[in-house]
């Protein structure tokens, strides 16, 4: 019997959650926010709502400080922290200061029962017309598209705003499911999403470059989008 799923600390449909609890052989399901560099940072807690899973990173663990600093980003201190990079001081310097906190490159808030949400990484943050906006946070609003399979945002130069977001989605191939053009991606979001955080350019892929754990590199799309934009 399986007693225990866990997710990770971004965040997933509330009703995902609901429907592993119903369907699948859990006892437990349990989310958690953690890094190579601190281990297990937050987890949840049994009787957690769904909306807490599917939203939240939970709460700190014994042991585990965690904070956000004045920029958003998650800070974390306690026995589990590192005690540095291997052979690169310099490295560990930029990574822990003085008081033993370790920033961790991800910008975070903590709701009012003191769970953390992971909101985006601070190095993916771009900036427009002065507010910040945050591409997992996005990305998460335009997966809601019934027609869109995978997402990726990045910002790019905009001459009036600074940076502007674009998207590189990745369409659902299955039957019944009409294509999209990019104005009507564009004309969608802007009911659901503050003006600042609706891309102003997507741009349809077969497939986003992923690296071997899994994850969209963001660099080679940013490289894609420069070329673009330099024509």
């Amino acid at each position: 019997t399986l007693r225990a799923g866990v997710t990770g600390a971004a965040d997933i449909p509330v009703e995902l959650v609901r429907r592993i609890r119903e369907e699948l052989p859990f006892q437990t399901l349990m989310t958690g926010y953690g890094l190579t560099e601190a281990g297990n940072v937050t987890l949840s807690r049994p009787g957690d709502s769904a909306e807490d899973v599917a939203t939240t990173a939970g709460l700190p663990c014994e042991g585990v400080e965690a904070r956000i600093a004045e920029d958003t980003e998650v800070l974390v201190r306690g026995y589990n922290v590192m005690q540095g990079y291997l052979d690169d001081p310099a490295a560990t310097a930029e990574a822990i200061d003085a008081d033993g906190w370790l920033h961790t490159g991800d910008l975070g808030e903590f709701t009012e029962s003191g769970r953390l949400r992971i909101v985006g990484r601070k190095k993916d943050m771009f900036i427009v017309g002065g507010f910040n906006a945050y591409p997992a946070e996005i990305e998460g609003f335009l997966l809601e598209h019934p027609a869109i399979a995978q997402v990726a945002v990045i910002g790019v130069a905009d001459e009036r705003m600074g940076q502007v977001g674009k998207a590189f989605v990745v369409l659902r191939d299955e039957p019944g499911i009409a294509p999209i053009l990019a104005e009507d991606l564009i004309a969608w979001s802007r009911e659901r999403m503050a003006g600042y955080k609706v891309p102003r350019y997507v741009e349809f892929l077969d497939e986003l470059p992923l690296n071997a754990t899994g994850k969209v590199m963001k660099n080679e799309l940013e490289a894609r989008a420069a070329v673009i934009q330099a024509k």
